[in-house]
C-alpha cells in the first residue's frame, strides 16, 4: 500500500520508502533549459511544497550523493543528457532559515549560529581537506562552535562556498529555504533594521558576483523589495505566483489530485476536495490545490472514511496576517470589499509584489497584496469575473477567496474579532433593557450592533448564538451555553446571583424578516415545553425570565415573559 506522507520527511526518504510523490522533477528541465540566473527567488504561500522542492533539488545536484536510483522512473530521468551533465556534479549547501527567530536580535543570531553549526557538522570533511586553506579551516572551526560574532556570521555562507569550491574545484549551488522568516520575525519583535542589515550582507556577499557560486535559489512566502533587504542584488530573478514560469511546479494540479485520489482510493471525494482546497490560480491561469491540506484530509479519511474536511490552516501562526487585516476592518471601503469577498464576490485591486516587512501595514491597500501573496486571496477565475460583472482597470487584479477552507478561516477570525469588539462597547443600555424585560428596546439595540457585522454571517447557523453569548461575556454574571436544564439544553442561561435573577434564552435563525415574531414565540414555547426553568424556579426569591430571540440578516424580533412554576 502506498504511504501518503504529510511532511517532515526528505525527498530521498520518500523515494526509498516508496511513498507517494507528485512528480515535480520537470522543474529541473524548465530551470536548466537556459543558463540559470546567478540568483533566483521563488515565492509561494506556505504549505505548498517549497521545502520538499528544495530538498529534491539538493539531492539532484549534490556531488556527495549517488541519486540515480531515487530519480529513476521520474520525469527527469528520461532526459539522460541533462542528468549526465548535472546530476551529482556540484557541491551544494542547503540551509533553512525557518528557525532563525528570537525575541531580540541577539537571540536570532544565536539561532543562526546553531543553524550554521549543524551545517558545518554536515561538512566536517572540509576540515581534513588538503585543498582547503588554513584561513577557511579556522573560520569553519569558529562557525562550528556556535559563534555569535556578527562579522563571522555575516560571511558564513561565503566561507562555506569558498571551502567547498577549493575542495571540489567546482562552483557551489546554494539553496536557502524560508529566506524571509528572519525578516518577518524581526518586524514582529522590533529589531527589523538590524536584521535587514545582517541579511543584506549575508546574502549580498554570497549571491552577487561570487566566483565560488554556480547559482543560488531562495524560496519563501513573500517577495521582498530589492530596495530594502537586497540592495545590491540587482541580479535577483524573481518568480512569484503571478508569473507563468514554474506556475505548476508548486502545489498540486488538478491532474495530480486525480492521480493521488485514485491511488488513495478516495476518488468519490473529488468534488468535496475541490470545494475545500482548490481555487488557487498561479501564473496566467494554472489551477492549483494546496497539497498539505489534501494530504491531511486523506490521512483523516484513512482513519475514518466518513471524516469531514476542515480548515487545517486554521490554527497555524500564519493566520496572524488575517488577524492583523481584520483589525483594520473599521475602514468602510475595506469592510465593503471584505463583505463582497465573503459572500462569493470579487474585488479589483492593485497588487504590489515588492513589499518590505516594515511597510506591510502602513497602507491599508497593501494588505490586499499581502493576503494575495500569502494565499488567502487568489486571482478570480474567468467564470467568477463574468458572474460578478467586474471589468478590471489596467494594472489591477481581480481577486476572490480561493476555497471553503480559507473562507472558514476568515469567518473564524472575524467572528472572534466582532465578539471582542462587542465586549468593548458600552452595554449599559442593552443590559438595562434586558433585565427590565423590555424586548422592543433590546431588539433595537441588538439591531444597531449587528449593523457592524458582515452579510456573510446571515448564512451561518452558529453566528447569532455566538453573538448573543458574547454580549454577556466578561460581565461578572455566570453565563452557561448548552448546559443541561430541565428536560434539555437551552441555548444560553444568564445567572445574576447578587440580584437573584436569571434569564433563559433560545436563539433562532429565520428565513425571512416577516416570520421572526412567530419564531421568537416558538423559542419561548420550547423553553416551557422542555421545562428549562424548573431548576431555577426552585431557588428562593429568584426572578426567572424567558427569552425568544429570532434573527434574519441584520434584523431581529424578541419576545419575553416571566417564568412561572411548572413552566
Amino acid at each position: 500500500m502506498t504511504d501518503f506522507i504529510i511532511g517532515g520527511i526528505s525527498f530521498r526518504e520518500i523515494r526509498e520508502n516508496s511513498c507517494y510523490y507528485a512528480d515535480k522533477t520537470t522543474f529541473l528541465e524548465e530551470f536548466l533549459r537556459t543558463v540559470p540566473p546567478k540568483a533566483s527567488l521563488f515565492t509561494r504561500p506556505r504549505r505548498f511544497g517549497k521545502t520538499l522542492m528544495m530538498n529534491m533539488l539538493n539531492d539532484f545536484f549534490d556531488i556527495t550523493q549517488d541519486s540515480k536510483a531515487i530519480f529513476e522512473g521520474l520525469a527527469i530521468s528520461k532526459n539522460k543528457a541533462l542528468c549526465d551533465k548535472w546530476m551529482n556534479q556540484y557541491p551544494t549547501v542547503l540551509i533553512s532559515l525557518k528557525e532563525m527567530e528570537g525575541d531580540n536580535f541577539y537571540e536570532a543570531m544565536v539561532e543562526y549560529s546553531h543553524i550554521i553549526e549543524r551545517l558545518c557538522g554536515d561538512l566536517s570533511y572540509l576540515q581534513g581537506s588538503a585543498l582547503v586553506g588554513q584561513q577557511e579551516k579556522d573560520t569553519l572551526a569558529c562557525l562550528g562552535k556556535v559563534s555569535k560574532e556578527k562579522d563571522v556570521l555575516n560571511n558564513s555562507l561565503v566561507t562555506l562556498c569558498r571551502a567547498l569550491y577549493a575542495h571540489w574545484n567546482r562552483p557551489v549551488i546554494l539553496f536557502i529555504d524560508e529566506y524571509d522568516v528572519p525578516l518577518a520575525r524581526a518586524q514582529e519583535n522590533g529589531y527589523y533594521p538590524e536584521m535587514v542589515k545582517f541579511i543584506r550582507k549575508l546574502l549580498g556577499s554570497v549571491l552577487k558576483d561570487s566566483k565560488f557560486l554556480q547559482f543560488g535559489i531562495l524560496i519563501g512566502c513573500l517577495r521582498i523589495s530589492k530596495e530594502s533587504s537586497y540592495t545590491g542584488l540587482n541580479n535577483l530573478r524573481c518568480y512569484g505566483i503571478s508569473d507563468a514560469l514554474f506556475a505548476d511546479k508548486f502545489g498540486f494540479t488538478s491532474e495530480e489530485v486525480d492521480d493521488l485520489l485514485a491511488a488513495a482510493g478516495f476518488l468519490e471525494k473529488k468534488d468535496t476536495i475541490k470545494e475545500w482546497y482548490d481555487g488557487y490560480r498561479f501564473g496566467d491561469d494554472t489551477e492549483t490545490y494546496c497539497p498539505w491540506d489534501i494530504l491531511q484530509y486523506i490521512e483523516d479519511l484513512q482513519a475514518n472514511p466518513a471524516a469531514m474536511p476542515k480548515a487545517y490552516w486554521e490554527n497555524t501562526s500564519g493566520n496572524d496576517i488575517v488577524r492583523t487585516f481584520v483589525e483594520h476592518c473599521n475602514v468602510r471601503d475595506i469592510r465593503r470589499k471584505l463583505d463582497t469577498l465573503m459572500t462569493g464576490g470579487c474585488i479589483a485591486t492593485r497588487i504590489i509584489e515588492n513589499l518590505t516587512y516594515d511597510r506591510l501595514y502602513d497602507d491599508i491597500e497593501n494588505m490586499w497584496s499581502v493576503l494575495y501573496l500569502s494565499g488567502y486571496l487568489t486571482k478570480a477565475s474567468p467564470e467568477q469575473i463574468k458572474k460578478c460583472g467586474i471589468k478590471s482597470d489596467a494594472g489591477k487584479t481581480v481577486l476572490a477567496i480561493p476555497n471553503k477552507e480559507v473562507l472558514e478561516i476568515f469567518a473564524d477570525v472575524i467572528s472572534k474579532w466582532f465578539k471582542k469588539e462587542v465586549q468593548n462597547i458600552d452595554r449599559t443600555e442593552l443590559f438595562k433593557a434586558f433585565w427590565a424585560d423590555d424586548a422592543d428596546a433590546l431588539a433595537k439595540l441588538l439591531c444597531d450592533q449587528m449593523d457592524d457585522t458582515l452579510s456573510y454571517y446571515d448564512a451561518r447557523e452558529d453566528f447569532y448564538h455566538a453573538f448573543v453569548l458574547g454580549l454577556f461575556t466578561f460581565t461578572g454574571w455566570e453565563v452557561e451555553s448548552n448546559k443541561e436544564y430541565g428536560d434539555g439544553r437551552p441555548d444560553i442561561v444568564v445567572l445574576d446571583t447578587d440580584n437573584k435573577r436569571a434569564a433563559i434564552i433560545e436563539v433562532k435563525r429565520g428565513k425571512s424578516q416577516r416570520g421572526l415574531p412567530r419564531m421568537a414565540k416558538t423559542g419561548i414555547s420550547q423553553i416551557r415545553k422542555n421545562r428549562y426553568a424548573t431548576p431555577l424556579l426552585k431557588k428562593e426569591d429568584w426572578k426567572v425570565s424567558l427569552w425568544g430571540m429570532a434573527f434574519f440578516k441584520k434584523t431581529c424580533a424578541i419576545r419575553t415573559e416571566e417564568a412561572k412554576s411548572q413552566s
